[in-house]
């Protein structure tokens, strides 16, 4: 649903503007008789930014020289403060242009498909629609803020349309025969087994959890190019016709066990469990074991709390993964790592994270928010760890350990 931007996004402004005078074309030609607009839906690609796939506007006119692509997913890696910008949900994304070759570039490098569907607009239509892209696509109309649910590349396409023609395009939605929420829809083009997935279940919030209507499934390319076959205009089809424009199968991406946050997890667990059962067994308490614990979950905690109360992020609010990744653990792992002089109150201090998760269990059962299913071993790890510290800590005199 990404397209960073591989030139300068000045020098890339420039090379478009000079296309246009080269051609003397303006605002306010008309294209041809024989002008096509047509959506592109690219297929999803190994990384996690490429993993949804993409959508584009391209309009041909052979008549006028013209075989673009307006490409709203487009950013600029040179945007001053750029990583605190892309954190903060405060980056700008940009409507760009460039040449249908220059487009498939990257798809043909990658071995991924481009389906094209080609638009039943009438002349005035169309021209209605490449005008608003050229307007769309000035310097003071090009940037928007990216909002990976409400307002991305893919969404773009559906927003536009509907303001170019108005009433007379109707979305229909009888093709959707199963009804998904957000984060299923996101899952479904995600390996449940991977960091990307689990990841992403950590960071969105249970905002996402709720049953997406007809038309926001169109915030994922591929429900885009659904959409369109079940759209019509002034009572036709909008779709005149559809073709691959590169056409790859049997795609197969590697994956390995060995890498994956479950065999990692997995593998933590079983350390855990027999570290702890060493410390039953000779009354004792492995400090930097806790102090490791405590730390990143506190560190997982402050990171949900930035998410969730310090960005403009739509989808990361309401997170309730923060119970268990619970942000004073960050304070609580200095105390842990102490020999000598535990606070007293740290065994109450572990029966409330004990409860917090319990509560979290209970949001999980009653589909408040939906978790990672890896979660659970991350529960039985941090619940099996804690249930020992809190009879350590009740039952032992800590200051004497």
């Amino acid at each position: 649903m990404i397209r960073a931007l591989r030139i300068p996004f000045k020098k890339l402004c420039f090379i478009n503007s000079l296309w246009i005078a080269l051609l003397g074309f303006s605002l306010q030609a008309q294209l041809s008789e024989g002008a096509q607009i047509s959506i592109l839906t690219c297929d999803s690609g190994r990384d996690l930014y490429s993993s949804f796939g993409h959508s584009a506007f391209r309009v041909q006119d052979s008549a006028n020289g013209i075989n673009w692509v307006y490409n709203y997913g487009t950013f600029d890696f040179n945007t001053p403060n750029f990583y605190y910008k892309f954190a903060k949900g405060k980056l700008l994304y940009s409507l760009s242009v460039s040449t249908f070759s220059d487009f498939l570039f990257t798809y043909e490098l990658e071995n991924r498909w481009v389906k094209e569907q080609i638009l039943n607009l009438s002349p005035e239509e169309k021209n209605d629609l490449f005008l608003f892209l050229e307007n769309n696509r000035k310097p003071k109309n090009r940037d928007y803020k990216y909002d990976f649910l409400f307002d991305n590349c893919a969404t773009k396409l559906p927003e536009v349309l509907k303001k170019v023609l108005g009433n007379n395009i109707q979305f229909h939605g009888e093709h959707l025969k199963n009804k998904f929420s957000f984060r299923d829809l996101i899952q479904q083009n995600l390996l449940t087994n991977s960091w990307s997935s689990f990841g992403i279940d950590l960071a969105l919030g249970s905002v996402i959890d709720r049953e997406a209507a007809p038309e926001e499934y169109m915030f994922l390319p591929k429900y885009v190019m659904l959409q369109m076959q079940n759209t019509s205009l002034d009572a036709n089809p909008l779709v005149q016709r559809e073709r691959s424009v590169l056409e790859y199968s049997n795609k197969k991406f590697s994956y390995n066990f060995g890498i994956s946050p479950l065999f990692w997890l997995l593998l933590l667990f079983l350390f855990i469990l027999t570290i702890s059962y060493i410390d039953l067994r000779n009354g004792t308490r492995s400090r930097w074991l806790d102090f490791f614990l405590f730390l990143t979950t506190g560190l997982a905690g402050l990171l949900i709390f930035f998410l969730w109360f310090m960005t403009d992020h739509s989808a990361t609010a309401n997170n309730f993964n923060i119970l268990w990744a619970f942000p004073f653990n960050i304070v609580a792992c200095y105390f842990l790592l102490r020999k000598n002089s535990i606070p007293k109150w740290m065994g109450k201090y572990i029966l409330i994270l004990l409860v917090l998760m319990a509560i979290t269990l209970l949001l999980w059962i009653f589909q408040i928010q939906q978790f990672s299913p890896l979660i659970s071993v991350v529960f039985a790890t941090l619940g099996f760890r804690y249930a020992l510290l809190y009879r350590y800590f009740t039952n032992i005199n800590p200051g004497l350990k």
